[in-house]
């Protein structure tokens, strides 16, 4: 039975406009939003995070049985997909950790976020009691999937030290852009780029979320939208960029 959680501060819904930071304080209904659905529990929230035409249903959780239960349903949904046999089975990764304040400190992974589009999970690895569980692990290491995101090689390698994850098989989306758009330039591309060039659309990303305390055990709105969108944006990035 889920333990309900203790008071916080409500975070009904966060609303932007696709050029401008996030804010919390408007309810206006604009190209980026979320939604928090302020579930009484200590192991988990829901989250909708709206991105123009796109509404991504977002758990956030540091409990194992949910993990388990997301990536199960997550496995029978990308193959119940019937994608083209040239077109791999995509996640969106990407991950968040408290700013390093000094060179003598490397933070842990914070958070692990993940995305099949229409789904997305942002694991707090931190607050987990329990370690990562082992599907998991398995789902990193399955080489059926394709894990992508923009400069994943370090992400990966903070997995790996941090959580001695393996990673069946990561692409860095950047190297990718460059391989369909035929021009090296990308290679040194940041998500925002190529958002813009693949996607058509602006996206901002304010250094006050960007540096904020991802070791948090309740994230903010801001947050979660924040982490929610590097994930399925690395998702439809390279949607886009395989069917090229």
């Amino acid at each position: 039975m889920d333990r309900l959680k203790s008071p916080r501060q409500p975070s009904t819904i966060v609303s932007s406009s696709a050029d401008s930071a996030p804010s919390s304080t408007t309810t206006t209904t604009m190209a980026i939003s979320i939604e928090d659905h302020q579930l009484p529990y200590n192991t988990h929230n829901l989250y909708d995070v709206n991105f123009f035409d796109d509404k991504i249903h977002t758990l956030v959780t540091h409990t194992p049985s949910f993990v388990n239960t997301w990536i199960a349903e997550t496995q029978q949904k990308l193959h119940q997909n019937n994608n083209p046999a040239d077109h791999p089975l995509l996640v969106g990764l990407d991950i968040e950790w408290r700013p390093n304040r000094t060179r003598q400190i490397e933070n842990p992974v914070a958070t692990l976020q993940l995305s099949t589009g229409k789904d997305c999970l942002i694991f707090q690895l931190l607050h987990c009691p329990t370690g990562i569980p082992q599907s998991l692990y398995d789902f990193l290491s399955n080489k059926n999937y394709t894990f992508v995101g923009v400069g994943i090689e370090g992400d990966v390698e903070k997995l790996v030290e941090g959580y001695d994850v393996s990673m069946g098989n990561a692409v860095d989306l950047r190297v990718l852009a460059a391989e369909k758009l035929g021009a090296e330039q990308w290679k040194n591309s940041g998500i925002k780029s190529l958002v813009k060039e693949i996607l058509g659309k602006q996206i901002e990303k304010p250094k006050r979320v960007t540096m904020s305390r991802w070791d948090n055990e309740w994230l903010t709105g801001d947050q979660v939208q924040y982490a929610c969108l590097d994930a399925f944006l690395c998702y439809k990035i390279g949607e886009n960029l395989y069917a090229a």
